[in-house]
């Protein structure tokens, strides 16, 4: 196991702490990091695009337009014909679900590498504590400053954090994260992860 530095809110080293090799030097698996991006974003696409494939769906008469012979015209038999204006659509696009699932062994191997480059790039960050006394935002804004981290700072938190949650939701690029929602787009989108000692426990027990 690696050491990694415990700082407290001034940037300060106060201990240290192990890192589990089993999280913190995997593999990195690019092709798994990227099959889990690209199915968190496709389970939040919409998937609502439709046309109109039945007659039922439409307004209009279902009488004959007109009779079967005699007005030189081609036969008909409704309106709502697909050659028609205003018409069905043949084999047009209906509301779909674009969701697909990886195994959670490879949704583990795969938040184990953006972990393991986050480490090594020395963009994970262990603080003693991140409780604050008041929900405010100056006082996550100091939080922040203290240990110099930039603007997209990802908190990942063992347990429910109020008073850090209202304190950086107005911080747009700041979020809080249960340990328990672990995920890779968020470890991607942000610059910086911070935790505790006891979040990071919690990310061994989860992800072994």
């Amino acid at each position: 196991m690696s050491a990694i530095d415990i700082v407290d809110s001034k940037n300060k080293k106060v201990g240290t702490v192990e890192a589990p090799d089993s999280v913190f030097e995997s593999r990195v698996r690019e092709e798994l990091v990227q099959r889990y991006v690209t199915m968190q974003l496709a389970t939040r696409r919409g998937g609502n695009a439709a046309t109109k494939q039945n007659k039922g769906e439409l307004h209009g008469s279902g009488a004959k337009p007109w009779r079967q012979k005699g007005t030189g015209r081609a036969r008909a038999g409704n309106t709502r014909s697909p050659i028609w204006r205003g018409g069905m659509t043949v084999f047009g696009p209906s509301p779909r679900s674009y969701a697909f699932q990886l195994s959670k062994k490879s949704k583990k191997l795969a938040i184990k590498s953006v972990l393991t480059e986050r480490l090594k790039g020395q963009n994970f960050t262990v603080v003693d504590s991140l409780n604050l006394e008041n929900p405010k935002t100056k006082d996550a804004v100091a939080l922040l400053t203290g240990l110099s981290l930039p603007a997209k700072t990802l908190f990942l938190v063992s347990e429910k954090n109020t008073n850090l949650q209202l304190a950086v939701r107005n911080l747009p690029q700041v979020d809080v994260l249960l340990v328990d929602g672990l995920n890779v787009f968020d470890l991607l989108v942000h610059e910086r992860i911070v935790c505790t000692p006891e979040a990071l426990k919690k990310i061994e027990e989860r992800l072994n």
